[in-house]
């Protein structure tokens, strides 16, 4: 996408970021079923709101699930446009200092800044409150945008899963990306 073409980016008077609430499942699973944010995650097609109920309603307290909404002026409601999250990468305590991160984002909001508010306010609660060390995640190899937006937030490609999943209809390669913590927590002095 050129310049003239890329949708401009979003005033901070119109885009915020909060925490999920069980209330969200109906705007969630409409966000989810776009088709370039269905076809960059591991959701089937046609999930039903059901699902999304649940999904919101199991929430865990160790995960961190977010979401952006928008708003065209400061008189309009706002819209959920974009759902972001961190969940534990299994039950090893072995594993404790691993979240693995998953987002989507509507099609029609990609490309203006949604997701790296996103990604900035996840990186926070990992780094800063959560005492995570290393972030993970799965991406397409042909997912471009997504890649270019996980480097500048400090991820780097750890390995390829060839034919990872099927999307519609063909096996798809995945890269496994890492960020690890630039600055872990440190004890204070002994006094």
């Amino acid at each position: 996408m050129d310049a003239a073409t890329r949708p401009a980016r979003l005033a901070s008077d119109r885009l915020r970021i909060r925490h999920v609430e069980p209330g969200d499942f109906d705007a969630v699973a409409v966000s989810m079923s776009t088709p370039r944010a269905l076809a960059g995650t591991l959701q089937l097609p046609w999930s039903s709101r059901e699902q999304w109920r649940k999904q919101l309603a199991d929430y865990k307290p160790e995960s961190a699930l977010l979401v952006a909404e928008t708003r065209g002026s400061v008189d309009e409601p706002w819209e959920i446009v974009a759902t972001a999250g961190l969940q534990p990468t299994g039950p090893s305590p072995r594993r404790r200092h691993a979240m693995a991160l998953g987002m989507a984002v509507r099609d029609d909001w990609q490309g203006r800044g949604v997701g790296s508010a996103l990604m900035d306010a996840l990186i926070d609660r990992a780094d800063n409150w959560m005492n995570v060390l290393r972030l993970e995640l799965t991406v397409y190899v042909d997912n471009e945008a997504a890649h270019s937006l996980y480097r500048r937030h400090g991820f780097v490609i750890e390995g390829t899963h060839r034919a990872y999943a099927l999307r519609d209809g063909a096996y798809v390669d995945a890269h496994a990306m890492a960020r690890l913590h630039p600055r872990p927590p440190v004890l204070p002095p002994a006094t």
